[in-house]
């Protein structure tokens, strides 16, 4: 495993044995930093005002332990290259497939003030999908779930050079500060391996149908 140091994966590029072009791997999701949405009741009497308590938003060795160690042994197999990269709130792992033509990215993220369900939705928009596809030369939404203790899933297909991808993306609330986000990207022909894995990694809800 190596460390790569010290700015973001903005554009790593998997060169595949199958003559498939090249797979952008995404920007990060990092944007504004969030102010939890606070829930107050309606009163005659003003309220003062609430300043969340913050922590700092530097990944610890817990974050990146957790993060190298969410998927288990999944992508542990020799053809999954593994790298990771740190920055201020955010731990990055990577795992590139070249026989496949397949990505597989997570990042942890930390919300210093702790954050919301209304934040999350604001957080994973439209702007935030336009940075996480600014590799790509297109991409749709085609689904978007979510299940009962709160795991989110949306579904996208991308193009690249030409080349339709499949992407399920999941986001997981993971402690009061920490959100683990989850992409797999397979070649549209490879739906089967997508799901495959998908299963393994989220059995509870693979996709959303």
């Amino acid at each position: 495993m190596r460390k790569l140091f010290p700015a973001l994966v903005v554009l790593l590029l998997l060169s595949t044995c199958g003559g498939k072009p090249s797979v952008a791997i995404p920007t990060s999701t990092l944007l504004r930093p969030v102010t939890p949405t606070l829930q107050t009741q309606p009163t005659d009497k003003p309220l003062p005002t609430l300043t969340p308590v913050c922590i700092s938003p530097k990944p610890t060795q817990k974050d990146i332990d957790r993060a190298l160690a969410y998927t288990d042994d999944v992508f542990n197999a020799p053809e999954w290259e593994q790298s990771y990269t740190l920055s201020e709130s955010n731990v990055a792992v990577t795992w590139q497939n070249v026989a496949q033509g397949a990505v597989v990215y997570l990042e942890a993220l930390i919300f210093p003030c702790s954050y919301e369900e209304p934040d999350l939705n604001k957080y994973y928009s439209d702007e935030n999908w336009k940075a996480i596809f600014a590799n790509y030369e297109s991409y749709e939404a085609i689904a978007e779930c979510k299940s009962n203790v709160g795991l989110r899933l949306y579904q996208f297909k991308t193009e690249n050079q030409g080349f339709e991808y499949k992407i399920n993306y999941w986001v997981q609330n993971d402690t009061a500060t920490r959100v683990i986000s989850l992409m797999i990207v397979f070649p549209a022909e490879s739906q089967v391996l997508l799901d495959d894995y998908s299963i393994r990694v989220f059995p509870d809800l693979p996709n959303c149908s």
